[in-house]
């Protein structure tokens, strides 16, 4: 019986399931969308979730233990300089999973986890409703 018994072990040892999560987390965060299983989403959401309020408190002392656990120092300072701001006001859950396919080898259930507020989403919102305004009629062009 698993009573008392958190995670998924995913068929892996200790040091290499923490290593996967960190280099998800890491990609999830530089890449703000990646295509993973569903298993391997729905575990690395918390730590993203928990590197995300890291990045909100903004304190030397939280962007150190980012730094213990995000493999790059460039991911570390998008997440306390542009991610961060995007979520000051979100209180939590700061990614979303999609569903997406089935994987052909093994038919494992693949997902697509990615940032609520992406920044390619809020490019394209801003460009969208530039372009968005009615172009003026020309006055004697009639067919």
């Amino acid at each position: 019986m698993r009573h008392r018994k958190k995670g998924r072990q995913l068929g892996r040892q200790t040091k290499h399931r923490e290593a996967l999560f960190r280099n998800l987390v890491t990609s999830l965060l530089d890449r703000e969308r990646i295509e993973t299983t569903g298993a391997k989403a729905k575990e690395i959401r918390g730590f993203t979730d928990r590197m995300i309020t890291l990045g909100k408190e903004g304190t030397l002392s939280a962007r150190r233990r980012a730094l213990g656990f995000i493999r790059s120092k460039a991911v570390v300072s998008k997440l306390f300089g542009d991610v961060a701001t995007r979520f000051k006001d979100r209180s939590g859950g700061y990614t979303r999973i999609i569903k997406t396919r089935r994987r052909i080898g093994d038919a494992a259930e693949m997902v697509a986890i990615e940032l609520v507020s992406r920044q390619e989403q809020a490019t394209k919102k801003k460009s969208d409703t530039r372009t968005a305004q009615p172009a003026p009629a020309e006055a004697g062009t009639s067919a």
